[in-house]
């Protein structure tokens, strides 16, 4: 399986009107591809970044079907619609994602995920995007999941986590930065993200042993970004 992970940069008096075509037009139109649809719509949250950035996220059986999307949008039932769409936002940023070994997400049900917009209750995210040191990818890919996620596993287990994780992926080959990795995250309790920001982090959940410290070997950059589902994303 592989995610095309979009960051559309909408431009803001268009705001609804480009909600609604992504809604009615895109979703479904995409969902008529072999092997493709839609999985999530999410908002950057104010406050934490760029104003009017939407994220798409699209799953993908494989590469045959990637191949089948693109030639629908280049040439087929997807042209006319994906040039609305430039109409209406400044610009948008794409990458393919696979799945890392250890991602609690390997692939999706395709027939459970909506060909079309859905109506639930929103749900906050948490995207953290890392760059590991040069030398260091593999060797990242391989902790991230022993250390990492079993350490977050352990938060959950106790009752008391901030974040679940739900997913871990890299960049495809030749899709982008080679050195990247994508956590996608679920926010449990929003309450804890307030403390996040307003206090430092507390010096236990930093001393050797723990991944905030001994990750520091393998990287010191990420971006962490807080994305909203829409009411109408397929899955929540």
């Amino acid at each position: 399986m592989w995610l095309l992970h979009e960051t559309h940069a909408v431009r803001g008096e268009t705001e609804d009107a480009f909600d609604a075509l992504l809604r009615d037009n895109w979703i479904p139109r995409v969902a008529e591809t072999a092997g493709a649809r839609v999985a999530y719509v999410l908002r950057h949250a104010h406050g934490t970044g760029h104003s009017y950035r939407l994220v798409t996220l699209t799953a993908l059986e494989g590469a045959a079907a990637y191949e089948a999307l693109a030639a629908s949008v280049a040439r087929g039932p997807l042209r006319e619609v994906a040039v609305q769409l430039d109409a209406l936002r400044h610009d948008v940023e794409a990458k393919l994602l696979e799945p890392l070994p250890w991602s609690p997400l390997q692939r999706f049900d395709f027939a459970a995920v909506p060909p079309a917009g859905a109506d639930h209750d929103l749900t906050l995210y948490m995207e953290d995007t890392v760059w590991p040191r040069e030398g260091k990818l593999e060797e990242y890919v391989e902790k991230s999941g022993a250390h990492y996620a079993r350490e977050m596993a352990g938060h959950e287990s106790r009752g008391h986590a901030m974040l679940q994780v739900q997913g871990g992926f890299r960049t495809v080959f030749g899709s982008g930065r080679r050195r990247e990795i994508v956590l996608w995250q679920k926010v449990l309790d929003p309450r804890l993200v307030l403390g996040l920001l307003t206090r430092e982090v507390p010096a236990e959940l930093a001393k050797p042993g723990t991944w905030m410290h001994d990750a520091l070997a393998l990287r010191d950059q990420w971006q962490s970004r807080l994305l909203r589902t829409t009411r109408w994303s397929p899955l929540a």
